[in-house]
């Protein structure tokens, strides 16, 4: 019999964190390492968030056990802030507080899906999604877009992917790790084509208050609230509030989603660690001031990185809309000399590049659509362009 159970075996470790513990572990090392791996702000927690988990530590109710759901008061805040937010109303009830957004995910697939159903898995996708799909013993199906389309999916891909199998399509904009953004328009056309498919639809909206320029993000179940019924939204604290270690999240859904996956929590952890509640209950009622000084440094990196991937031979990428993430085409070096190595796969190219440039980045190979890669612009400034020019200056070498 084997040790390790074929269902945890057969989970892919998490790229995006393994490259990030190398980079980090290569600088503990003393080597010179500019990490663009993980999707983390670089900002602290703002003050008043922190105030509040601190006057939580001395509060006795809070050293206790509380409901497996999640704290009254953090639901009634997420419901009020999804209402705000993203023009949907619900109920607290309608609200799951969790471990996290991934927790949030995993929890979502585990509800809805019997072995054998199919999720229609828009690529490049987010590195966990598809193995919160197999653990829940779904099936992810790819729908594979790419950078002349902006990274965004059609209604006629995802219907062309179809079958009598499918039961969720998961829809993630704004996108890790593309920063593609989907118009109202195209979410609405999306949202009605799931609606009238009797399918449901796992929304992840955690990038939500991080768009730029012109893209506005729009919440799938505002546009087609039809979809109420079939529609499970996940979102958290991390990204909006730059909070990725307090680790809370929440899952809004049918009232019986909601309540199912609140039971399969109360067995797996009970409930999120009090402190990081009240925390959350700061940032999620409170203003957004701190989110629009870290927007605006955003987009100021984004335009930087762009142009100089853009500027680099070999390399091409769409401007990101979203997020804080550009995912460009390094096709244009594989199959090249370079260093005297020639790496013929994304992963390949990655790993000569941490080793001759002293710069981590995810390949594409972790997010579905080998041949490209991930780049985190959630760093400073400096360490942003001193990175890419690093990355620039040896894919200018390969011959």
């Amino acid at each position: 019999m084997s040790r390790i159970s074929s269902r945890i075996g057969g989970i892919a470790p998490s790229a995006t964190l393994a490259v990030d513990a190398t980079a980090k572990a290569m600088r503990a090392a003393g080597q010179d390492v500019v990490g663009f791996g993980a999707g983390e702000p670089d900002f602290p927690t703002p003050d008043h968030i922190v105030a509040a988990a601190e006057k939580a530590c001395r509060e006795p109710r809070m050293h206790r056990y509380t409901p497996a759901g999640g704290l009254p008061e953090l639901r009634q805040a997420i419901a009020e802030k999804t209402a705000r937010d993203s023009g949907v109303t619900v109920s607290a009830g309608q609200v799951l507080v969790t471990n996290g957004g991934k927790q949030a995910v995993y929890e979502a697939f585990a509800t809805l899906l019997d072995p054998g159903d199919e999720v229609l898995l828009p690529a490049p996708y987010w590195t966990t999604y598809p193995e919160s799909i197999r653990l829940a013993g779904g099936v992810p199906v790819d729908v594979v877009t790419g950078p002349e389309a902006g990274y965004r999916v059609t209604v006629e891909q995802l219907e062309a992917a179809r079958t009598e199998r499918t039961k969720i399509l998961l829809f993630n904009s704004p996108s890790n790790p593309t920063g593609a953004v989907h118009t109202p328009e195209e979410v609405r056309e999306i949202g009605r084509w799931a609606e009238q498919a009797g399918i449901w639809v796992l929304a992840d909206e955690i990038y939500e208050h991080l768009v730029y320029g012109e893209a506005r993000f729009a919440s799938i179940l505002a546009q087609v609230p039809e979809l109420a019924e079939r529609c499970v939204i996940v979102n958290g604290v991390a990204k909006t509030y730059a909070m990725t270690g307090w680790r809370v999240g929440w899952l809004i859904g049918p009232t019986d989603v909601v309540a199912a996956a609140a039971n399969l929590q109360s067995h797996a952890t009970s409930n999120v660690a009090n402190v990081s509640q009240a925390a959350a209950l700061a940032a999620v009622a409170g203003p957004l001031d701190a989110v629009a000084t870290m927007r605006t440094a955003f987009d100021r990196r984004r335009l930087t990185m762009h142009r100089m991937l853009t500027e680099t031979p070999g390399v091409s990428c769409p401007l990101p809309e979203g997020a804080f993430y550009c995912y460009p085409s390094l096709q244009g070096v594989l199959g090249r000399g370079l260093r005297g190595r020639t790496p013929t796969t994304s992963a390949e190219l990655c790993q000569l590049i941490l080793e001759e440039a002293g710069v981590a980045i995810v390949p594409g190979e972790a997010f579905g659509t080998p041949g490209f890669a991930r780049l985190s612009y959630a760093l400073s400034d400096e360490d942003l362009v001193k990175g890419v020019s690093r990355l620039s200056a040896l894919l200018s070498e390969a011959a």
